[in-house]
């Protein structure tokens, strides 16, 4: 087995429950790990037999950029369309982090964390 971590994707998005988050948006870190068998992977050498990030990369910013009230619901979506779309990761975990949300004091960031089984 194997494990891919994306760090750090950083996104603009409108996501939350209050109209000024709706109209205004804030920005968006995501962390991603997916694990999956890399050993055909590590023997030939070609993309087609590993798990690509390009298309991690990809599923966390399409999901991303549709708009939820709740963070959970965006993580979910995420972990969904892996497990749509790539078959070969046996796990995911994902990390969505909201930067300096509006909830009245100085406070960097809040973050969901949600994980799945394949």
């Amino acid at each position: 087995m194997g494990i891919i971590i994306l760090e750090n994707i950083k996104i603009y998005s409108n996501h939350g429950c209050l109209e000024e988050e709706a109209r205004i948006g804030s920005d968006y870190l995501v962390d991603l790990e997916a694990h999956a068998d890399f050993r055909s992977a590590c023997e030939s050498d070609e993309l087609v037999d590993a798990l690509d990030y390009v298309t991690l990369n990809a599923i966390v910013k399409d999901e991303v950029s549709i708009r939820s009230k709740l963070l959970e619901h965006v993580c979910k979506r995420i972990l969904d369309r892996i497990g749509q779309e790539l078959t070969n990761v046996t796990y995911a975990k994902v990390k969505l982090s909201k930067l300096n949300p509006p909830i009245g004091g100085h406070v960097e960031k809040v973050s969901i964390i949600l994980e799945k089984s394949y």
